[in-house]
């Protein structure tokens, strides 16, 4: 992807300045939490303290790309860790949200690229263990210890890849390759789960191969197409912008009626159910009829959210 692109467009939303002030940044600007209130009070808290500060530097100190990113160009993201089991061994069980967010066009808002939730995360920390990872060896001598980064840096590419994926065409297939080689390369234990193919139907494996599939192409027009096209365009011209959401729409019916359960649909929804709410709350009736029967269909989750758009008066998100 040419970083150029993306590179004017944030220069130009009119939210950030002095771009050139930092010309080696890394790409991520990522908050860090570890939560650990289902823990025994016997368990030195302590230690997870010092965890959070290690993915912290783990995920903002490393260049996960070749590009340059000023530091007002790099991408906000929030990754919370909600330890829920004591291994013992200094194992522990957990949930990883991830979350991430893009600016648009000429605008103060922040739509979400990212919002999700993976319940199939154990790992090993020791504490002040250095966090340690390679694209040539993703696992090291412990699986349980390089499921930790693995699952991390796996996260990592793929908010990249979306990122790149809603400036250019295809923009994020680099990155997307790089999170199938760590699940080609996946740990192996019988505590560690989701990057086998068997191990669900909704996991980092099947999440991983539908962004590489063929079959599902007209996901990354989507994503291309709903930002660029789309919310980049609203604050000059709010019909136009719409109409390219519309295509999106579109689109995206012909992608569910081939493939009703698709991980990417539903991955896409969790981050913009509300965002298309407000974005056709103020639309002519008919492109809201549209909109509502198109999303209440291929997003049933939220259809009755979308349902009540019929008598909604929200204002629109992006205005001039």
């Amino acid at each position: 992807m040419n970083n150029m692109l993306r590179k004017l467009l944030i220069l130009f939303t009119g939210m950030f300045c002095c771009l050139s002030h930092v010309s080696t940044a890394q790409e991520l600007r990522a908050n860090v939490s570890v939560v650990a209130n289902q823990i025994s009070a016997s368990t030195d808290k302590k230690i997870f303290t010092t965890l959070q500060a290690a993915l912290k530097e783990f995920l903002n100190n490393r260049k996960w790309s070749d590009d340059v990113f000023t530091t007002a160009e790099k991408i906000e993201c929030n990754f919370m860790l909600n330890i829920t089991q004591d291994l013992g061994s200094n194992q522990y069980k957990a949930t990883l949200t991830v979350q991430a967010t893009r600016p648009v066009y000429n605008s103060g808002y922040l739509t979400s690229l990212l919002n999700t939730q993976d319940g199939d995360v154990a790992f090993k920390y020791i504490e002040y263990q250095p966090l340690e990872f390679s694209d040539n060896r993703v696992v090291a001598n412990d699986p349980m210890v390089s499921n930790l980064t693995a699952i991390f840096a796996y996260y990592a590419y793929l908010v990249l890849g979306l990122d790149y994926d809603s400036f250019s065409p295809r923009g994020g297939d680099v990155f997307f390759r790089k999170a199938q080689n760590i699940v080609n390369n996946a740990p192996e234990g019988k505590d560690v789960s989701g990057w086998k193919a068997f191990e669900g139907n909704n996991n980092r494996y099947w999440l991983q191969d539908n962004l590489l599939n063929a079959r599902f192409s007209r996901f990354h027009e989507v994503m291309y197409q709903y930002h660029r096209m789309g919310l980049d365009n609203m604050s000059e011209d709010l019909i136009k912008g719409r109409a390219a959401i519309m295509n999106c729409l579109n689109l995206m019916q012909a992608l569910y009626n081939d493939n009703p359960n698709n991980i990417l649909l539903q991955m896409f929804f969790r981050s913009k159910a509300d965002e298309l709410q407000k974005i056709y709350a103020k639309a002519p009736p008919q492109e809201k009829a549209r909109a509502v029967e198109i999303l209440s269909a291929i997003d049933v989750p939220n259809a009755q959210r979308y349902q009540a758009l019929k008598s909604a008066t929200n204002n629109n998100i992006i205005t001039n």
